[in-house]
Parts: C-alpha cells; sequence; structure tokens
C-alpha cells in the first residue's frame, strides 16, 4: 500500500512539473526565463520529493533506535508499532519479538536470583564478597547475625566487619588459607571453619570469605568415633579376656592334677594372649599420645639405612643431597610400617622399593609394592582411624602415618600401582612448620 503511495506523489509531482513547464513555455517570457524557471521548480521537487517518500521509513529507524536504548538500559517490555511498509514491518515484528523473549527470559533470571538469594541469605554458613578495595559488596544474614548487625553490611570495609569478630576468629579469616578456629564457649568450645576464594567479578578481582560452624557436626562426629573405639577395644578385650579365663580354669584343674606339661602350654597361651593385648592397647596410646615432632636435619642416606635394617627394601635412583627436616624417630616409624604392609600385601621383598625426589619446595617419598593391592572401596578408607581388613589389625598403622605426615605440615596418599600392588606416596615440606626461612 505504501508503495502505490509512493508511487502517485512520484508520478503527481512529474504530472505537476510537466504541466508547470508547459505552461511556462506558451508564456510570453523569454525563453531563458521559463528554462530558469522549470529548473528551480524541478530542483525543488527534486529536493522535496524525496523527503516525502523517505519520511515514514525515517520515523521507523528513530522508533528502532528507541527500542535499542531500552534495550540497552534493560527494559524489555518496550515494544513499536509496525509500520505498513513491507521491509521494515519484518524487521520491527522480529525485533518485538525478540525483546518479549528478552523480557521472559530476564523474569526467569530474576526469579532464579530471587531463590539462590533467598537460599544464600537462609544458609548458616557466613558469607562476605569483597571487591578489589576490600569493600563488602555481598553478605548474608548470618555474617550480619555474627557481628550483631541488624543492617547492612553492603559498603562497609571488610576491616569493621572483622571488628566485631573475636580476634582469633578474625585472624583465620584474614589468612589466605583454609583453617580451623576454635573460640570458647560458655558451654563448650565452638569451632569453625574459614575459608577465602578469589574470581574475577565483571572482570575485577574478587574475594568471597566463608565462615561455618562445624561445632555440633563435630560433636556428633566424636561421639560416632568414640562409639565405633568402644566397640573395636570391646570386641578385641573379649577375644583376648575370654581365651584367658578359659585357660586359667583349665590350668586350675591342671594344677590339681599335676600334669606339668600341659600347664606349661597353657601358661604360654595366657601369655601370648596377654602380649597381644598389650600390644593392641599400645597401639591406641601411641595415636592418641602422639608428640609433636622434633625437627631436625636428617641425610636421606642416614635414614633409609635404619629403616632398611628392620624391613628390607630397594632404594630406586639417587637420593636428594639436601637433607630432610623431619622427626627422624616419627618418620623412620612410618616408613618401617609402609614396607612392612608391603610384606604383608604379599610382595617379594625384592620388588619393594622407595624412592625420594626433590620437587624444590618440598621432597616426595614413594613406597612401592608388587603386592595383591587394595580394592577401591579399601583405598577410600585405609586411612580411616580403626578401619583394617586384616583380623589382628587395629586399623591405627595408616591412620598414624597419616597423623605424623600431617603434623609435618605433609599429606599421605594410596593409589594402584600400574602393573599390581600399591604406591604410597608421602610430600614432607623442606622446612618444619614455623621453621626457619
Amino acid at each position: 500500500m505504501h508503495r502505490s503511495r509512493s508511487l502517485l506523489i512520484a508520478v503527481f509531482a512529474c504530472l505537476l512539473l510537466a504541466l508547470a513547464v508547459l505552461g511556462l513555455g506558451r508564456s510570453a517570457w523569454p525563453l531563458s526565463t521559463v528554462l530558469g524557471l522549470s529548473l528551480v521548480l524541478a530542483l525543488g521537487l527534486a529536493w522535496v520529493l524525496p523527503r516525502l517518500l523517505l519520511r515514514p521509513y525515517e520515523q521507523q529507524v528513530r522508533a528502532l533506535s528507541t527500542l535499542v536504548a531500552a534495550w540497552r538500559d534493560a527494559d524489555f517490555a518496550t515494544s513499536i508499532r509496525q509500520p505498513e511498509e513491507e521491509a521494515l514491518a519484518d524487521l520491527t515484528l522480529s525485533l518485538n519479538q525478540l525483546g518479549e523473549e528478552l523480557r521472559r527470559e530476564r523474569q526467569r533470571l530474576v526469579q532464579r536470583e530471587l531463590l539462590l538469594d533467598t537460599v544464600v541469605q537462609n544458609t548458616p554458613t557466613a558469607l562476605v564478597l569483597t571487591d578489589p578495595r576490600s569493600r563488602i559488596v555481598y553478605a548474608n544474614l548470618a555474617a550480619r547475625e555474627m557481628v550483631g548487625h541488624s543492617g547492612k553490611l553492603e559498603g562497609l570495609a571488610l576491616d569493621e566487619w572483622l571488628q566485631g569478630l573475636p580476634g582469633d576468629l578474625a585472624e583465620g579469616i584474614r589468612g589466605a588459607r583454609d583453617s580451623l578456629c576454635t573460640l570458647p564457649g560458655e558451654a563448650e568450645d565452638e569451632v569453625y571453619h574459614v575459608s577465602r576464594r578469589s574470581f574475577d567479578l565483571h572482570g575485577r578481582p574478587h574475594y568471597l570469605y566463608l565462615v561455618r560452624r562445624l561445632t555440633r557436626e563435630l560433636s556428633r562426629q566424636e561421639v560416632a568415633t568414640w562409639k565405633k573405639v568402644i566397640r573395636v577395644i570391646s570386641h578385641e578385650l573379649n577375644n583376648s579376656l575370654a581365651p584367658i579365663a578359659s585357660l586359667a580354669h583349665s590350668g586350675k584343674k591342671l594344677a590339681t592334677r599335676g600334669d606339668a606339661m600341659q600347664l606349661d602350654r597353657v601358661f604360654d597361651t595366657i601369655a601370648e594372649r596377654a602380649r597381644h593385648l598389650e600390644s593392641f592397647i599400645g597401639g591406641y596410646a601411641r595415636f592418641a599420645k602422639l608428640p609433636a615432632p622434633r625437627l631436625s636435619q636428617v641425610p636421606w642416606s642416614e635414614l633409609l639405612e635404619r629403616v632398611r635394617a628392620q624391613s628390607p627394601f630397594r632404594v630406586h635412583g639417587a637420593l636428594p643431597a639436601a637433607p630432610a627436616c623431619i622427626d627422624p624417630a616419627q618418620i623412620e616409624q612410618v616408613l618401617i610400617n609402609l614396607v612392612r604392609n608391603s610384606v604383608e600385601a604379599g610382595s617379594p621383598e625384592e620388588a619393594i622399593e622407595v624412592q625420594v625426589l626433590d620437587l624444590g619446595a618440598q621432597f616426595q617419598v614413594q613406597v612401592r609394592d608388587r603386592g595383591h593391592g587394595m580394592s577401591a572401596a579399601v583405598l577410600e578408607q585405609a586411612l580411616l582411624p580403626f578401619y583394617s581388613t586384616k583380623r589382628s589389625g587395629t586399623g591405627l598403622g595408616l591412620a598414624l602415618a597419616r597423623e605424623i605426615l600431617e603434623a609435618h605440615g605433609g599429606r599421605i596418599r594410596l593409589a594402584h600401582r600400574d602393573g599390581g600392588g600399591l604406591v604410597v606416596s608421602l610430600w614432607l615440606p623442606k622446612r618444619g612448620p614455623g621453621g626457619p626461612a
């Protein structure tokens, strides 16, 4: 329709121009005057006609520009009238449909943000997000409750929030590493887990601080652990005391009859069960009373020779020239237990090897064997206290190794060895915790 109207305007303008030229030609005016007036009229029509034809397009383009500007301001509810021009009508329809889809998507995002904010605000973990200037840009309800702040924390400096916290907890939050912080309470000590994470938000570095109260979870875990300890000790005591009581009764009868030979065997069995019980209780005592490591510089060759004197193995590769900064008695006991575990797992002595690598800031010690290894389920539980697959095991050997390694600032990991067997990896820092730089 608009094309027809534009065509009629153009035809009408051409006829008007032709009539004007024809009328001027019949007048008594000189030819030069007629040509001049005709030229002026033609130029006037040439200037006016395109504007008359393009005006609807200009209006629609301005409307489209307004629509895009509204989108830039996140206003997706705006739409524009669909023009009669076919080319612009299709474009306008597509943009209106796109705006409607953006509006629905924004509504979905707003609902998700509301849901996420509701979850974050009501989580018991205190959460604080800071910008590069250490200004709080987001904090949840738990973070406000920790300092008794009823209003919003957004806009405050991080230090202003930390001033309302106990000193030890504030220092733990300022630290860059995850940590546990214990604070004295009225009924019991409160334990908090503190962590900090960094990430880029809108191209700028931000920090997220998380403070989680673990007192209740640790209390439940402590009760569960004690129950397990009591079950293990009770089971082991029954396994030893019941035979001892039975043998004592049998020994009394044998003594009455004067059967010295049988009586000696009874006493030997009682002594063996008593030694086993003593060893069992001693293992628990060592685990419970593990002293802090007393660090000293020990050459690796000297340490491994002492271990090899107890349980033979093969040293793989050259040893590092730098000495180990360790408690030699504790680390020696760890290595002896690991080598003996390899023997008990059925590995030939010549297939047991120990390798020490210098990784720069730390040492890595690997004990490898060709024993029957562990299943995936056992591998996941092996480092937990009181977990054992051996009939006479206490479940403390690897747990004690883990405790010693962590006290040294290191860690331990178990993995399957290619071709069969087990690989136990130990990481030890070159300097002990709190040692000299």
